[in-house]
């Protein structure tokens, strides 16, 4: 048992029962990853969306042996009551994790770290354990298994029966995903054992599941499929068994065979060949839909490629037991009827609004054009004046903890740091009134927030980061300074939905600025935002580019894609001519969203930092509502 100074709270949302199932499906998700790791490492909490839940609605038999308590809203942690669920938090501590696959990484590292021995448990983290990890706002596939699959579901049970007659666009987009060939750090080498096993015309047999795996629940596993390599060698993974020296071995003219010529790879699971944390979100997701389908006796679109990863998602040991747990009734797919084939052409399409951005990413062309267009409509870049250039903090009489120079940078660097943080310190002071809720979104390691927290006692400071490491070593140094206005959540910003008074960001990459903008104008937030990786903006779901109105009457999405290029080249080793366009461009992308921050009732301006030699990404938007 866990010493209760470390006991982690999880707090999940609870909206209704449904065919014994704990609903939303980001709930339902996260209790079957816990019954699938065997992990009891945390206390439980579920929190009824409406006001009329009471105990007796949470009947044993879905959760399966996990112990759960019902609390109301308002008795969260205030630090959770400002994130959407799932989250977990340290009892009584003030570091919080939330959102689906942040909180879902962290209960498979949870019980690694408790057990050492389940690395079956850390292997869904995938290679170099990146599993959705990359956030939704930019990430299609995290969007797609986090956000977009369990909603989709969620509307297709909801409907009434003849708005259930189609399949969710969403669901055609997975099974579309699950037919693109697999792409795997070492696909090179398994390519030439494919294409091996091909001229040899061999039939590889799928390795044994073992004695332990073969039977579960007293039900031998059968494949009923022929097996391919990919299937042996996602399965000796699970295993951990070796794929035979036969299929290892190539022969020489295999060896001479060209890249381009070799076989492509086929999806054994969600991700490719193994077996992983996104198989387990799918699963739950999936299954309901089948059910439903099925209960309904719609005669619904075949999905062959989620089907036959359905049934072999079911011969993962472990996973037969886990949803016995949860009381998923697991189907088995012959006994569902489809539509014939000739009803499956006009299901075959996703709609526009679910396709990748398929605009042409490679911009060619020097900017030029572009900024003369521009200001031949009398748009150019304006830069207001610094409100207060010469002022710096005294960095000289502050605890070490709060100099970014502590860490492992460089002198130089750490110079350049603390000009950087002179700037946003400044321009937040003259905005912060005491009892303010100030939130560094995209903080890293808290090199803003620390300063804020410390300088500014009579506010309260929130970091939001999601990459763990970097809060970790933000929350050490908090701790070493013993603040108390200070609170830590790891979570995409779209996770985060409590109320502020001021937004900042030093060096947002990319969308993630944007991001940052419209969380504060919908909080009708004051910001002080340094943009940065200009180069990285794009069009995703939630944001098309220009941003402004004046600027989408002028510009293409192709020519602000070339400002966006061309304002990244601002490096100092750069010559100074092109240094100067760069600024330009950074200029003109900015007064963009400045413009489009004033169409929300803002006042917004674009200042350079001082000195500009602070950073080369050294513009600074500071609004105010």
């Amino acid at each position: 048992m866990k010493d209760s100074a470390t006991e982690e709270h999880l707090y999940l949302d609870f909206s209704h029962q449904y065919r014994d199932s704990i609903f939303p499906l980001h709930t339902s998700i996260s209790l079957f990853l816990l019954s699938y790791c065997d992990c009891k490492l945390f206390k439980i909490f579920l929190v009824p969306t409406g006001e009329d839940a009471d105990d007796q609605l949470v009947t044993k038999n879905f959760l399966g042996d996990l112990e759960v308590c019902l609390i109301s809203r308002h008795q969260l942690p205030v630090v959770v009551q400002s994130c959407c669920l799932p989250a977990v938090v340290v009892k009584d501590g003030k570091f919080c994790r939330a959102g689906l696959s942040v909180v879902l990484r962290h209960i498979i590292q949870k019980t690694y770290e408790a057990d050492p021995s389940k690395k079956d448990v850390l292997e869904l983290l995938g290679f170099k354990k990146t599993c959705l990890k990359a956030c939704a706002e930019v990430s299609q596939w995290t969007r797609l298994c986090e956000i977009s699959i369990p909603l989709a579901v969620e509307g297709f049970l909801a409907a009434s029966p003849e708005h259930c007659q189609t399949v969710p666009p969403d669901i055609l987009l997975l099974e579309r995903k699950l037919g693109e060939p697999v792409r795997v750090h070492n696909d090179d080498k398994i390519r030439r054992q494919k294409l091996q096993q091909q001229k040899a015309g061999a039939k590889a047999a799928v390795p044994l599941l073992g004695k332990e795996a073969a039977t579960e629940e007293g039900k031998t596993v059968e494949m009923n499929e022929l097996p391919s390599l990919e299937l042996s060698i996602a399965f000796s993974k699970l295993l951990v068994q070796e794929v035979s020296d036969a299929v290892n071995r190539e022969a020489p003219h295999i060896r001479r065979t060209k890249t381009s010529d070799l076989p492509l790879l086929d999806h054994i699971f969600a991700e490719g060949l193994y077996f992983t944390l996104a198989d387990i979100v799918l699963l739950p997701c999936i299954h309901h839909f089948l059910v439903s389908s099925k209960n309904q006796g719609k005669n619904l679109v075949n999905l062959p490629l989620i089907s036959s990863w359905y049934q072999r998602v079911q011969e993962v040991p472990g996973v037969k037991k886990a949803a016995g747990k949860c009381n998923m009734e697991l189907l088995q797919l012959p006994g569902l009827t489809f539509a014939p084939e000739e009803q499956l052409q006009e299901f075959s399409s996703v709609p526009d609004e679910l396709e990748e951005e398929n605009e042409d990413s490679h911009f060619t062309g020097g900017p030029r054009p572009t900024m003369t267009k521009l200001m031949e409509n009398g748009v150019e870049a304006k830069f207001s004046p610094h409100p207060c250039p010469s002022w710096t903090l005294d960095w000289t009489s502050l605890p070490s903890a709060v100099n970014p120079g502590e860490g492992k940078m460089s002198r130089d660097r750490a110079l350049r740091k603390q000009q950087q943080l002179n700037n946003l310190v400044a321009a937040v002071a003259k905005l912060a009134k005491p009892g303010d809720v100030i939130v560094d979104f995209c903080s890293g390691g808290g090199h803003v927030g620390i300063v804020l927290a410390h300088m500014m006692p009579s506010c309260q400071v929130v970091l939001i980061e999601n990459k763990e490491l970097s809060l970790i070593r933000a929350k050490d140094r908090s701790d070493e300074l013993g603040l108390n206005n200070i609170w830590f959540i790891q979570a995409n910003l779209d996770y985060f939905n409590g109320t502020f008074n001021i937004g900042v960001a030093l060096h947002a990459c990319g969308v993630a600025t944007d991001m940052v903008i419209e969380h504060c104008i919908k909080a009708r937030a004051a910001f002080v935002i340094s943009p940065c990786c200009y180069g990285f903006i794009q069009n995703t779901v939630k944001f098309k580019y220009p941003r402004s109105h004046q600027f989408k009457e002028i510009l293409s999405y192709k020519e602000h894609m070339i400002l966006c290029r061309f304002a990244d080249q601002t490096a100092v080793q750069l010559p100074p001519e092109r240094r100067l366009i760069g600024k330009q461009c950074m200029g003109l992308v900015d007064l963009d969203r400045a413009w489009a921050a004033e169409e929300h009732n803002y006042s917004v301006q674009v200042i350079s930092m001082e000195p500009e030699s602070c950073s080369p990404k050294n513009n600074m938007l500071v609004g105010i509502p």
